[in-house]
Parts: structure tokens; C-alpha cells; sequence
């Protein structure tokens, strides 16, 4: 997949600006606030999801003006396609002149993967980031897989519910077996998923933190399901470990065993890089994250997510920033940073220099 056209009229600081990215490394610089991430932003929301950075729909409109209009024009599925957005009251998106009934439904025509300052929490944070990092490329490529978390997640209130009034009233006691069964069921297809994603992340992470770190540190990626590290994936085990669980559940009046709990544990040359990796380090995997998940999307669709990579050079050495300006190869990039310099350690791509919201110059 490839960006080849790009017009954006009042959106956010953007009066008006047509870009046209080489299908290669694209490089977005400038002084801060003059509108590097609004281009990304802008290329991201053609994904059909909501904004990256939490914005609604009617802050995304340059002050003063009715309606933002966004078009991009772009090489996939063997075809050149084009695609338009128009944001008011709401964002309306279509695509080769087709309009969708909303956004959502628009989900997996133009993919992209971005990566934002925002998302070393998924390394500096606790579990629920990675889970939820998990859950959401999942769900990309897997659309029941959103209906099973859902549904998860009502049995778990259920039972953390039942938990709570079952030492006052005896009769609840043994409805728990009807919602420990429910939740057995999603969270061993639930953990299957999981587990299934993770070992084709980790495939692809591998490669790209090699590359990202000159083959100085190796990665580790594990999906960690209990604290004896004994991965499963039964109903039948699940629903016998919420049994054994119920009295000290009852006692804390929350639900101690599922997927809920889980977390994906990370290491550099077998240290965890949460507890004692570096800023560059911790950076540096997050990066591979978003890169690696961007692997995963080719090798189950067969196409190469656009990447977007706000301000990722920060805190990156220049054999790290190396790598991510010359050694992705075969996919388009673009990326975002302050430093002007940056540009010179490009070998081939694209750069644009932005000003006020307009392209100054470009090379």
C-alpha cells in the first residue's frame, strides 16, 4: 500500500497543503506546533478510526471554518484508489466515490500503523497498555475478535458482582458456576488469539530490533498468562482455577484468573526493559512494536501498512536513527522530528519542511 497524493483544506493549522510522498521514506520537519503530526493525523483518520491523539471530530476543523475536507490518493490492491473525508457535525468518509454508512464500516480499506510518544506506555506502563496494544491489532484482523472481549468482560462484572453479595445471601453462591462458565469459554478463545498473535509479533519483532540496535541486543517477547508462566488455553482450566480462586475473590470482590490479568513480558538481553531499559531503549521497542505489528498485517493481508512515525528520533542514537531513515525497506514512511539535520543522514526519500501550518520548502 502507497500514499500518492495527499490534500488537506482546514484541518487543524492547515488552511491548505497538497503533498505528493515518494513511496520511500518521507521526512515531515520543523520547529514545533507548526503542523508536522497534523499530517499524520490526517493521513491516519482514512483508516476509518478515530484520531491517534484523542481529538473529537469537531476540534480537528481550523478555527473559524465550517468544514475540514481531506482526499488522498493511493496504489493498493493492484490499483490506484481515492478516498475523501469531509468533517463537520461528524467525519464522512468514501471511498473511490462510494460512501460508507460511517467510519467504522471504512476499517481496513487504507491501513496504516502509527507510533507516537504516547506509546511508550506500552513499555513504561503497566499490563493493561499491553494488552491492550495486543487487543487492538487483533482486532484488525480478526472483526469477531472485538465481540469476544465485549462479552468477556460483561461476564467478568457479572461474576465480580456475584462475588460481592454471595457471603450475605447463600443462593447466589452456586450461580457462579452459570458466569465462570462464560468466561472460561471467551477466555480460552480469547488467549488463543493471543497467544497466536504474539508468536507471529515476535517473529517479526525480532528481525526489526536486531536491525534498529546494529545486532548489539536481542528482544524477548513472552505472553505471560500466570505467575508460574504456564501458558493455557482450556475452558477446562480456566473454569477449574476460578473455583479454586472464589474464596479469596469473594474476600477482595474482583476476579483474579483470566485474561484480564495477563501481560507481555519484554526483555532486552534477558532484562526486563520496562524496570532497567534505557530511554533510547524503551523507545527503541516501542518502535519494533508498531513496526512489527505493521509485519503481521502484511503477512496475514499481504499488504504493507503506510507507517507513521511521530517524532520517533528523539532520544535515538544515530545508528538507531540510521536505521529507521535507511534500512526499512519496501515500505513508505513518513516520519516527523524537529532537528533539520536529520535530513542529511537521509540516502533516498522525500522531506518536507513545514511552517505556520504550509510546506516551506521541500527535497
Amino acid at each position: 500500500m502507497k500514499l500518492t497524493q495527499l490534500n488537506i483544506e482546514n484541518f487543524r493549522n492547515i488552511e491548505k497543503m497538497n503533498i505528493e510522498p515518494c513511496d520511500k521514506v518521507n521526512v515531515i520537519f520543523g520547529e514545533n506546533a507548526q503542523g508536522k503530526t497534523n499530517i499524520l493525523e490526517a493521513i491516519w483518520l482514512f483508516t476509518g478510526c478515530r484520531s491517534f491523539r484523542g481529538t473529537k471530530d469537531k476540534e480537528l476543523i481550523t478555527f473559524d471554518k465550517d468544514r475540514a475536507e481531506l482526499s488522498v490518493g493511493f496504489f493498493s490492491e493492484g490499483r490506484e484508489q481515492y478516498m475523501n473525508i469531509t468533517i463537520d457535525e461528524k467525519r464522512k468518509i468514501s471511498k473511490n466515490g462510494i460512501a460508507y454508512p460511517s467510519c467504522a464500516k471504512a476499517v481496513g480499506e487504507f491501513i496504516c500503523v502509527v507510533f507516537s510518544p504516547a506509546h511508550l506506555s506500552l513499555i513504561k506502563q503497566g499490563p493493561a497498555e499491553r494488552r491492550k496494544f495486543a487487543d487492538i491489532a487483533i482486532s484488525q484482523l480478526k472483526p469477531n475478535y472485538a465481540l469476544l472481549l465485549t462479552e468477556y468482560n460483561r461476564a467478568v462484572r457479572q461474576r465480580n458482582f456475584l462475588l460481592r453479595d454471595a457471603a450475605f445471601h447463600s443462593e447466589i453462591y452456586d450461580t457462579l458456576d452459570i458466569w465462570e462458565d462464560r468466561i472460561a469459554h471467551y477466555a480460552s478463545k480469547i488467549a488463543k488469539y493471543r497467544l497466536s498473535y504474539i508468536d507471529k509479533l515476535r517473529e517479526e519483532v525480532t528481525g526489526i530490533y536486531r536491525g534498529i540496535s546494529s545486532n548489539k541486543e536481542e528482544i524477548e517477547l513472552e505472553y505471560v498468562q500466570s505467575e508460574d508462566k504456564k501458558n493455557f488455553t482450556s475452558k477446562e482450566e480456566y473454569r477449574e482455577r476460578l473455583k479454586k480462586a472464589r474464596k479469596e475473590d469473594m474476600a477482595s470482590g474482583s476476579t483474579s484468573v483470566g485474561i484480564h490479568r495477563d501481560d507481555i513480558e519484554i526483555k532486552i538481553n534477558g532484562v526486563s526493559v520496562r524496570k532497567f531499559g534505557s530511554q533510547g531503549q524503551q523507545r527503541s521497542v516501542a518502535l519494533a512494536l508498531k513496526l512489527g505489528e505493521a509485519g503481521v498485517i502484511k503477512s496475514v493481508t499481504g499488504e504493507q501498512p503506510v507507517a507513521l512515525l511521530d517524532d520517533v528520533m528523539s532520544e535515538l542514537d544515530i545508528s538507531r536513527q540510521d536505521y529507521i531513515l535507511n534500512r526499512i525497506r519496501d515500505w513508505q514512511v513518513f516520519i516527523t522530528c524537529c532537528d533539520p539535520n536529520t535530513i542529511k543522514h537521509l540516502k533516498e526519500g522525500k522531506s518536507f519542511e513545514i511552517e505556520k501550518g504550509r510546506i516551506k520548502d521541500c527535497g
